[in-house]
């Protein structure tokens, strides 16, 4: 990982590029929920490792516009959201009270969230990980924030590795002259990349890694679910043919594990 000597740091970079996307997060898939197959697909994971909410304390990190919030809200949990762009949470904000949910909006770092010790029976996120500059420590804040017996649920991927799907992508820009459809403009594109060659992930992110970091916090009782074919099926059906196929090959994940106590 590399790190540069400037007032201006990666951590806000990584703030202000996902603040400029804040406006047109929504707009796509994966992002936001097209379908009602989608959403039930979510619900059933969240389910399936963390149970009915039944008023259970959840934080959200990196909540960005509350899509995973809203499902947790859905399912029962008394649900914090935590982003540190001031933009992303006016989205959050605004979706929160278009839709008549109590959701608690705070701003604040997933990295070092100054949220009280031992308060959170669950903690959710959504394609934070691979962003993280120091996903060890951070790791080790969230254990701290979970009370004894809490869980956490990782929903991310190894978006570094290629997949099959990158050739016939290659081939169809080469014979017609067109990219690859994409929900980002090529200048935002290489602002991706260049955050993410300074990430601790800069290249791949298997669920392996993220494991071993989190038994190394402490977690235990550590569950890799590749089982998402619902989810992605349904998010799939609503893009275009290619990006539609790599959703559905990318080795993407749920982790979830828990704090002993």
């Amino acid at each position: 990982m590399n790190s540069i000597n400037t007032n201006y740091s990666i951590r806000d970079e990584i703030r202000d590029f996902w603040s400029e996307r804040a406006a047109t997060f929504d707009n796509s898939v994966g992002h936001e929920i097209f379908s009602e197959a989608e959403r039930k697909g979510w619900q059933r994971l969240i389910r399936k490792h963390l149970g009915e909410g039944q008023g259970r304390a959840a934080l959200d990190l990196a909540c960005g516009t509350a899509v995973i919030s809203h499902l947790m809200h859905d399912v029962g949990f008394a649900v914090t959201g935590l982003d540190w762009s001031d933009a992303m949470l006016a989205q959050a904000r605004a979706k929160a009270k278009k839709r008549g949910t109590d959701i608690r909006f705070v701003s604040g770092d997933a990295e070092n969230t100054m949220e009280p010790k031992n308060s959170y029976d669950v903690i959710t996120n959504r394609h934070l990980v691979w962003t993280l500059v120091d996903p060890a420590s951070a790791f080790k804040e969230w254990f701290s924030v979970l009370k004894p017996g809490g869980k956490v649920l990782i929903l991310d991927g190894n978006m570094g590795r290629e997949t099959w799907v990158k050739g016939p992508q290659k081939f169809w820009t080469k014979v017609t002259g067109k990219p690859p459809a994409s929900h980002m403009s090529p200048e935002m594109m290489a602002r991706h990349q260049k955050i993410r060659s300074r990430v601790h992930f800069s290249n791949q992110m298997p669920a392996e890694a993220v494991v071993d970091l989190l038994r190394q916090a402490g977690f235990t009782d550590i569950v890799i679910d590749r089982k998402l074919a619902d989810i992605h099926w349904a998010q799939a059906r609503k893009m275009p043919f290619l990006r539609g196929l790599e959703r559905m090959v990318q080795d993407r994940f749920a982790i979830c594990a828990r704090r002993p106590g």
